[in-house]
């Protein structure tokens, strides 16, 4: 057997191993693109916040091992408001500026996948992979990528604005240029890029993201926690990682149906709105909270070394 071969089937494995409590969800998923356009909605959104959420929840688990050790019984309340204060600001911006937020929050969920999903790649890396979920649909599914982000700006779309397809034809020609890197160089992690492509081309839009977001994304976060030392400690498998998820994801789903009746439209387009506007405002103080701890780890591994 080659080495080629061996490594294809040890990157099999251990992608099966990561993500088996997912593996349902992606061919249901799949399924769910034969359904209406509602029912197919409804299901990529369901899956996204029932499948894909609890991994952010786990935000609270990670501060936990540095706020409550300073700050006692309070820690959560250290945490808690500073995080949802944040979350607030930007479901505000939505209504605001809508148009900024959508692309502030499209160029931060590149930088955030791909730091999360190519966490030990090169810069090439990281933007090739963060940027896949919104380029793809972009350049192959424009009309339908278009309606997804009018309805979550609550704005009326002819097609993508400008400035999302110069962008996305910029990762093309960028994915071109690492995609050649590659086939030269023979080295590189290939086969999840091109599974995800053949996803987001095949699917639409919002179902293709789920399987993003819920079989790729969400489990890569937990594996990491899982694998940490320094990190969520307490999170040592994916069951103690789900069941140290719920209280923050119960009231995650709380503030969600809090904000349910300051939304309009149809059932399916309201849920769209609130669920990405939602994770929009999530995503802010999770990158701060993940770029502080990086610092604060830093800082110590620096200490560490010179004192030895």
């Amino acid at each position: 057997m080659t080495s080629t071969s061996t490594g294809l089937i040890a990157h099999v494995g251990q992608s099966a191993r990561r993500l088996s409590p997912m593996l349902l969800a992606a061919p249901l998923l799949a399924l769910s693109a034969l359904l209406p356009a509602d029912s197919r909605l409804l299901c990529a959104l369901l899956a996204i916040i029932v499948l894909g959420v609890p991994h952010g929840a786990l935000d609270g688990e990670v501060a936990r091992d540095v706020v409550r050790p300073r700050f006692g019984r309070t820690w959560f309340l250290v945490f808690s408001l500073p995080y949802l204060t944040l979350s607030a600001l930007v479901l505000l911006a939505w209504h605001a500026a809508p148009l900024g937020t959508l692309a502030g929050f499209l160029a931060a969920s590149v930088w955030h996948f791909g730091s999360e999903d190519a966490a030990a790649g090169s810069l090439i890396d990281k933007l090739v992979r963060g940027g896949l979920p919104i380029a793809v649909p972009t350049l192959v599914h424009p009309a339908a990528t278009a309606l997804v982000f009018a309805t979550v700006a609550g704005q009326r779309f002819d097609g993508p604005p400008l400035w999302l397809d110069v962008g996305a034809i910029a990762w093309a020609a960028l994915a071109a240029f690492w995609a050649l890197r590659i086939v030269i160089s023979r080295r590189g992690d290939w086969m999840p890029v091109v599974a995800l492509v053949l996803v987001f081309v095949v699917l639409p839009p919002i179902t293709g993201f789920a399987i993003y977001f819920v079989c790729v994304h969400a489990p890569a976060h937990t594996a990491e926690l899982i694998g940490s030392t320094v990190r969520g400690r307490r999170v040592q498998s994916q069951r103690s990682a789900l069941l140290l998820a719920l209280p923050i994801c119960g009231l995650t789903l709380l503030l969600g149906v809090m904000l349910w009746p300051f939304y309009v439209g149809t059932v399916p387009d309201r849920l769209l709105a609130l669920t990405l506007q939602g994770l929009a405002a999530l995503t802010l103080p999770h990158m701060m909270l993940d770029l502080w701890l990086s610092r604060q780890e830093a800082a110590q591994t620096q200490t560490n070394h010179s004192a030895s």
